[in-house]
């Protein structure tokens, strides 16, 4: 089952939900590190990184277990008896593993953690985390492909400290990575210019679910108040934006009306703003957002930006929906320097696109023609698929494992909306 197939079959009807959130979930369950006992998180999506981050803190002796649909429990020992090292195999398989980093030298003084891997679209410096810890009173050798963090020197491990740190770029990872770590650092932690995601404040009401005290998430300026011990918490995890976008963007494609289940309008406003500049009617229901769409699109112009502006994971969608639309829009990717690797398989089915550094030029036509193409990434992958939904014949998206790292069964959501779409 490494492969997606689909046809084309008309409009889109139905209802679906947006789950959790991958890039919260994965942070969540890395901040189960900082206190130990049972940890309950709720509405979790079952998707392949996940797995990985479960098999992360197994290696440093905590335990993972799925107790219901949705449900994880997270059980964290003493720190003495945590085993602060995150292996290759594991954290070369998905990048967000380097957020065990802070919670790590937090509880332990101590870390060792392979440099990242994960998706292939451009080179993401882990320097900005370093940096960031560094102000707090860590200090880093990078030895065998592996960094290795302390506080003090052994056998005596120090706390870090609190100071004020002004990130660079507001990253997303390095802000969780140094939330995590300042909430059991000794004064008050000051991050300027943080990363203002839902996540990021999905994570801090977490935190401050286990006794932090945080304030400031998700605006550019985050205050933290260290404290000397947390305690286990249970939490539900924010809806999931990315998978949100990606349903509103097939009904955008193959038309009809659909509802996203959970999703908040308030997280994607700027994205919406777009997608109604194509012709995407979007709006806030009770129970979601309602999605409907008739005739062609229209073309835009899109250029990527750190929320609230339009992130780069939505980026492959925009230009897929671009590809079948009425007229020229121009893409500019401002954050990651390799995300452009996908075109050529859209390019394989019939789109025109010509790209030149950080921009791309999408001329949109009538109608996509099928084509066997591969997943570069995860969301790549996923906006190949709903090509394949406009696209005459069949189309064949081969890489089905990138996926499935963040999503919940894409075939079966898409086929319960009406969608030709099967697993091979």
């Amino acid at each position: 089952m490494d492969c997606f197939v689909i046809r084309p079959n008309g409009p889109l009807r139905g209802v679906v939900r947006a789950g959790g959130a991958k890039n919260s979930v994965l942070k969540l369950m890395a901040a189960c590190l900082l206190a130990s006992g049972r940890h309950e998180l709720a509405n979790v999506p079952d998707i392949v990184d996940v797995d990985i981050m479960a098999e992360v803190l197994t290696a440093l002796g905590a335990s993972v277990e799925r107790v219901a649909a949705g449900r994880l429990a997270v059980t964290t020992p003493e720190a003495q008896d945590l085993l602060p090292e995150a292996p290759y195999e594991l954290v070369e398989r998905m990048r967000a593993s380097i957020v065990v980093l802070g919670p790590l030298l937090a509880r332990c003084g101590y870390a060792r953690v392979s440099r990242p891997g994960g998706d292939d679209f451009g080179n993401r410096p882990i320097d900005i985390h370093l940096n960031g810890l560094g102000a707090l009173g860590a200090t880093f050798d990078t030895v065998h492909g592996y960094v290795e963090g302390r506080v003090g020197e052994s056998p005596v491990r120090e706390r870090l400290v609190g100071t004020r740190v002004v990130l660079e770029y507001p990253s997303h990872t390095a802000t969780d990575n140094l939330l995590m770590a300042a909430v059991l650092a000794k004064g008050t932690t000051v991050i300027e210019n943080a990363a203002r995601e839902p996540e990021v404040a999905d994570l801090a009401e977490f935190l401050r679910a286990m006794g932090a005290r945080i304030s400031g998430a998700g605006t550019s300026r985050i205050e933290v108040e260290g404290v000397d011990e947390l305690s286990p918490a249970s939490h539900r995890v924010v809806p999931d934006r990315v998978v949100t976008a990606t349903y509103l963007a097939a009904v955008g494609l193959a038309g009809g009306e659909v509802v996203v289940e959970d999703a908040r309008i308030d997280h994607l406003e700027t994205l919406v703003r777009k997608l109604a500049a194509m012709g995407l009617h979007v709006e806030q229901l009770p129970a979601g957002l309602a999605a409907a769409s008739s005739g062609r699109l229209r073309s835009v112009d899109v250029a990527t930006l750190p929320y609230p502006g339009v992130a780069t994971d939505y980026k492959p969608l925009l230009v897929t929906m671009l590809t079948v639309a009425d007229g020229v829009g121009i893409v500019t990717e401002n954050l990651f320097s390799g995300r452009f690797r996908y075109v050529d398989e859209l390019r394989r089915m019939g789109a025109d696109i010509r790209t030149e550094g950080h921009h791309a030029v999408i001329r949109g036509v009538p109608r996509l023609s099928g084509a066997p193409v591969r997943a570069p990434d995860i969301r790549a992958g996923a906006a190949l698929v709903l090509a394949g939904l406009v696209a005459e014949g069949e189309t064949e998206v081969s890489g089905a494992g990138h996926v499935d790292r963040g999503y919940e069964d894409l075939a079966g959501a898409l086929r319960s909306l009406g969608a030709q779409v099967h697993r091979r």
